[in-house]
């Protein structure tokens, strides 16, 4: 042992000269503080680790419940149900009344977009067509079948036709594969709807479709009882009496020039004026590029105006009763479409009766085939 090295025993002895002590019991609490203070530095940063590990967990999920909250309201569907149960749809159809215009024709213009390679066949080439493939009225009403033959235009012969019978089958055979295309579509749009809502969870691509329809249906606070309601097809006899109505069974300038089958109005420079209109009129007449988007454009209308508010409402009774889309009983509901007002109804009913346009609402579309499409 080196003789400036100290023991143990002579610092004790010197510390306890100087009146302190050192002992186990003191020895045993230090290691203990220094265990604990271990112990709460890595309770702390274990915590803090853990904390910024949850955040943006927590983060998303508050942020999905808020998305969904604002993009599905899912309590709708409980209200579509009452409506379906017989509660007043007045009360519980308050959302329809209100109609967001800002993309509510954007899929219609991108529609009308006028094509290349448009072709005006005439009434005796398209007559050609239609008895070289086998498509006439009579064997609709037999077989229930419509060859998918898409015209883009009238024959500008239509106001030529002598016979009435013979104009009247040749327009219904122009627009009768449009409008069972068109109301295909809001079938396939609609089944996929309730296929949705009958999900639990949807998936990215579903909210951005629904989000679509949202856009295209006028909805303006995604409230999906009010589009249930109003996406929904239109009668084919009903469409084509008020195509019929609108343009004299295509023979009036409107359609001919316009492609305007249902007499939309349009404050718009783009329309076309009515020739019989005073200098003070400012309403035009909606017109399009070809038949398919006329068509799309006027079942748009009947599905978002203020005006047939009660034809969708009429229309959603006939859905919950299980029955068939009656156009002899929801034309009552389009007094708002003409300012004849209940008059237009009756011609309506007449057009309808008179030519046995119901014999066209249960038809089926036949697929389309390369061989057909190369006689168009």
């Amino acid at each position: 042992m080196k003789k400036n090295q100290l023991t143990l025993n002579q610092v004790k002895k010197f510390l306890l000269i100087k009146g302190l002590m050192i002992t186990e019991k003191n020895k045993k609490n230090f290691t203990r503080n220094n265990l604990k203070s271990f112990y709460l530095t890595f309770l702390c940063s274990f915590g803090i680790i853990l904390f910024f590990f949850i955040l943006p967990i927590i983060f998303e999920l508050k942020q999905n419940i808020i998305f969904a909250s604002k993009e599905i309201q899912n309590n709708s569907k409980t209200n579509f149900k009452k409506v379906l149960n017989g509660e007043r749809l007045e009360k519980l159809l308050k959302a329809d009344d209100e109609v967001d215009l800002k993309n509510l024709f954007e899929d219609i213009d991108k529609l009308d977009e006028l094509p290349n390679d448009i072709i005006r066949l005439s009434a005796p080439v398209i007559e050609q067509l239609f008895k070289d493939t086998n498509y006439n009225l009579e064997n609709v009403r037999k077989t229930k079948l419509v060859k998918p033959i898409s015209l883009s235009l009238l024959p500008i012969e239509m106001n030529k036709i002598e016979s009435s019978k013979k104009r009247k089958n040749l327009f219904i055979q122009i627009i009768l594969p449009l409008i069972l295309d068109e109301n295909n579509r809001i079938k396939s749009d609609r089944k996929k709807l309730f296929s949705i809502l009958n999900k639990n969870n949807n998936s990215e691509l579903e909210k951005k479709w629904l989000n679509e329809k949202f856009k295209q249906y006028g909805v303006f606070n995604k409230d999906l009882s009010t589009l249930k309601i109003r996406m929904d097809e239109i009668p084919t006899s009903l469409a084509i009496a008020q195509a019929a109505k609108e343009t004299g069974w295509g023979t009036s300038r409107f359609a001919l020039e316009g492609n305007a089958l249902f007499g939309q109005w349009t404050w718009s420079e783009e329309g076309m004026k009515p020739a019989a209109a005073d200098n003070n009129t400012t309403h035009k007449v909606m017109k399009f590029n070809i038949l398919k988007a006329s068509i799309r454009a006027y079942q748009r209308n009947l599905n978002t105006h203020s005006g047939y508010k009660q034809f969708r409402k009429a229309r959603a009774v006939l859905r919950d009763n299980k029955s068939e889309l009656n156009s002899l009983i929801l034309a009552n509901y389009l007094k708002n479409y003409a300012e004849t007002g209940i008059q237009y109804i009756v011609i309506l009913k007449k057009i309808i009766k008179q030519n046995n346009l119901t014999d066209f609402d249960d038809v089926k579309l036949q697929p389309s085939s390369i061989e057909l499409k190369s006689l168009i």
